[in-house]
């Protein structure tokens, strides 16, 4: 493999991976609303009540799963919410009903959602539901971010054609190809989950990937256990260690990330996936 400059390398990291799906997930925002459209339509009829009171006490009456909607009113995602006045502290349910309707009209006139209805501040709650979803949805953009990665890598082992596994044990590996990698293993203490194993006619690539957007102390770490893994497993014939890595975090990094790409052959980084590296590693 030719040899790379890492000044050159590092500069090709980089700032992000976000997709476009990244930031807000509609597929399920709308998946979210319609599964409770029946209820909000029913509830739609207190906007702009002159009796609101009444008027929401006897749709509950009737349709008590109304009830399953009020907690995202309030961008809560839960069907138990709790609170507290000078009155007491009251544990509400809204799966089901649970100390009469007074207690659910106290909810409403305390939390302000009886003022919201009431004077018309919103058009129609299939819209206000639909801007709550989105803004409850941003909150798991850490965990459709911790996966784009991953997603990223397995798409280019896709490209290569090669045999692979993802979320590998160590021990999984030493079944199934009667391996040793006891080397590697802590001399067998390590519960050791590769990210993605690949098996080719000659070889057993092990391998993991992450990606930082931001520095810290956790990326020296990295760097250094990587390092040693990769030397760790030149002592295993016919495996070998891969490190796919990226992210302008590793600027602030650099200095531990530069000795394990000095003595690591198989580091990577997006733009060589994009230039073809792991279609040519694995089909050698």
């Amino acid at each position: 493999m030719e040899k790379r400059l890492f000044s050159y390398w590092l500069g090709t990291f980089r700032e992000s991976i976000n997709e476009y799906t990244y930031y807000t997930d509609f597929e399920k925002v709308y998946e979210n609303v319609n599964s409770v459209k029946v209820e909000i339509n029913i509830l739609n009829s207190l906007i702009g009540s002159k009796n609101i009171e009444v008027d929401f006490e006897n749709i509950i009456n009737r349709y008590p799963e109304c009830l399953n909607v009020i907690p995202i009113l309030l961008a809560v995602r839960s069907n138990e919410i709790f609170c507290q006045d000078e009155k007491g502290a009251v544990k509400y349910r809204f799966d089901k009903m649970s100390g009469g309707v007074e207690q659910y009209k106290y909810f409403m006139r305390k939390t302000g959602l009886f003022d919201m209805l009431q004077n018309h501040l919103i058009g129609n709650l299939y819209d206000y539901v639909t801007g709550v979803e989105v803004g409850l949805g941003s909150n798991g953009r850490k965990n459709r971010g911790g996966h784009q990665m991953e997603d990223l890598v397995e798409s280019y082992i896709k490209q290569s054609g090669a045999e692979y596994y993802k979320e590998m044990y160590l021990t999984d590996i030493e079944n199934k190809w009667g391996v040793d990698l006891s080397s590697i293993s802590a001399e067998g203490t390590s519960t050791k989950r590769w990210d993605f194993v690949v098996k080719t006619p000659d070889k057993i690539y092990v391998i993991e990937t992450n990606f930082y957007s931001g520095g810290g102390s956790k990326l020296n770490e990295t760097a250094r256990s990587y390092k040693m893994i990769s030397e760790e497993s030149k002592s295993v014939k016919d495996v070998d260690f891969v490190w796919i890595t990226d992210g302008a975090g590793w600027v602030s990094a650099r200095r531990n990330l530069e000795e394990t790409f000095n003595t690591m052959d198989l580091i990577f980084n997006i733009k060589d996936m994009e230039n073809g590296i792991l279609v040519e590693l694995f089909n050698k």
